[in-house]
């Protein structure tokens, strides 16, 4: 494990300007043997952990749901072999996303802000892919191995500042760090985002969508922040020029099929993120009811007025609002967990029993469906159903911090004591807090002193995550 010592650090600074060589990696190349893909696995989930133990997420089922799909279905017609990803939704209204080492994917609540169209907010996942299957992070650590560590020693705090949107703290840590290999940087840092413009355009353009979105994104935030003397982050580590732009745009055009720009799916779930960042549910109603009278047919904003009315307590009038999108299309799963919302909301829940279980014969996997049924379970009071719940879920979701936050709570309040402190410590765990996850583990063993196979299981659990943390402390040093 000597070889990660130093690769946490150089994964942060790399994450602001990445690095890299020219020329496609090959099998065996200094690249591969600075850090093979199961050491960048590694690092990214423990970057991934130490993120989310300092960073607010977006825990929207709906939209967790939206980025795993659609991500994993671009990285079916992508150039990425090793699809063990892992994705973090950060609580930002800020333009971000990134690619960490390992299959770890970050998108700031923000891009759906920006991306008017879900061939622009593909295009940029595309982007990232690439970064991914191109393994521009072990290409760069050969890149920079005559580089000097310590200059990245402070790297880490600022990634994660600037993750967050926090502006100049961010990027005033990570300015400070890098300051001497900066010019180098940048040098690769080109190379790399055009390699990546040039793979994510093929992967675009393989799964169906627009290749013209990429340029078009791109042209815009130029315009829109070509005198902002405080760029977003995304234009930090992505950085857009002219000739950038021209070149992806003259690569567009060379495609003749032109793929699909947008769906409707992509819009309610921008309606979702909007909500989110109003100041209030009532300025969100008005906003989408003036879009509203000004396109009745446009059912992202209908949508949108109707949700903001749940949260507002206009129950009866989002009742109104929802029926003519339900009317259209009966089975359509969000509108659907929309009305099941309200239902829950207006304290109708057998009617959205009824509902989820009609929905749960059509769609047996949908996970924010399978959230609405534990939601409305806890709701009722069934607290042994729930957990029974989320324990399926958890087979599917084991490393989804939000799903063993709600295990922790309903095993709390079904009595289940020793599953309360297990499921502690794997929250913990995963958002980095091992000593806290290491100290759950020890609560519950002492519960299940009398039950040797089940200490036993916790003993062994909590040696692995000793072993979790020892790794992460070396990769420190």
């Amino acid at each position: 494990m000597n070889l990660l010592r130093p690769t946490l650090l150089m994964l942060t600074c790399l994450l602001a300007t990445p690095g890299m060589a020219s020329d496609l990696p090959s099998l065996g190349d200094a690249s591969s043997s600075m850090v093979s893909p199961q050491q960048e696995h590694q690092l990214g989930r423990a970057w991934l952990s130490l993120v989310r133990g300092q960073v607010s997420q977006l825990s929207d089922p709906q939209l967790k749901d939206f980025v795993e799909t659609s991500v994993y279905r671009l990285s079916e017609t992508s150039q990425l072999q090793d699809r063990r990803l892992e994705f973090v939704l950060l609580n930002s209204p800020q333009i971000n996303a990134f690619a960490a080492p390992g299959g770890i994917i970050g998108v700031n609540g923000g891009l759906f802000l920006y991306a008017q169209t879900e061939a622009e907010y593909a295009s940029v996942m595309a982007h990232e892919l690439a970064h991914l299957s191109q393994r521009h992070f072990a290409r760069g650590l050969e890149a920079q191995q005559r580089m000097q560590i310590p200059v990245m020693a402070g790297m880490l705090a600022g990634i994660v500042a600037a993750a967050a949107g926090a502006g100049d703290l961010g990027i005033a840590a990570i300015a400070s760090t890098q300051a001497a290999a900066m010019q180098e940087q940048r040098r690769f840092s080109r190379q790399n985002e055009q390699e990546a413009d040039r793979i994510g355009l093929v992967n675009l353009e393989k799964a169906g969508f627009d290749p013209r979105a990429m340029p078009s994104m791109f042209e815009r935030l130029m315009r829109q922040y070509r005198y902002d003397r405080k760029p977003p982050e995304f234009l930090l580590t992505h950085p857009v020029s002219e000739s950038r732009i021209a070149d992806t745009r003259n690569r567009a055009e060379q495609y003749t099929a032109k793929g699909t720009t947008d769906s409707v799916r992509y819009q309610l779930m921008r309606a979702r993120v909007q909500l989110t960042y109003e100041d209030t549910p009532g300025l969100a109603a008005k906003r989408f009811r003036n879009m509203l009278d000004e396109n009745p047919e446009l059912e992202a904003a209908r949508y949108g007025l109707a949700i903001a009315q749940i949260k507002g307590g206009q129950h009866q009038q989002a009742r109104e609002t929802l029926q003519p999108l339900l009317t259209k299309a009966q089975n359509d799963v969000v509108y659907n967990l929309a009305q099941i919302e309200l239902d829950m909301a207006s304290n109708r829940l057998g009617e959205a029993q009824s509902r989820i279980e009609r929905l749960q014969t059509l769609y047996p996997s949908n996970y924010p469906l399978k959230q609405a049924r534990i939601d409305l379970l806890m709701k009722q009071g069934r607290t042994q159903d729930a957990e029974r719940d989320l324990d399926l879920l958890l087979k599917s979701r084991s490393k989804d911090p939000d799903v063993w936050y709600q295990v922790a709570e309903v095993r709390g309040l079904s009595g289940n004591t020793i599953g309360l402190h297990q499921a502690r410590a794997e929250f913990f765990a995963l958002v980095g807090d091992y000593n806290q996850a290491i100290e759950q583990l020890d609560f519950a063993k002492r519960r299940a002193v009398n039950n040797f196979q089940l200490a036993s299981r916790i003993d062994a659990r909590q040696r692995e995550l000793m072993e979790d943390k020892r790794i992460i402390e070396q990769m420190l040093r």
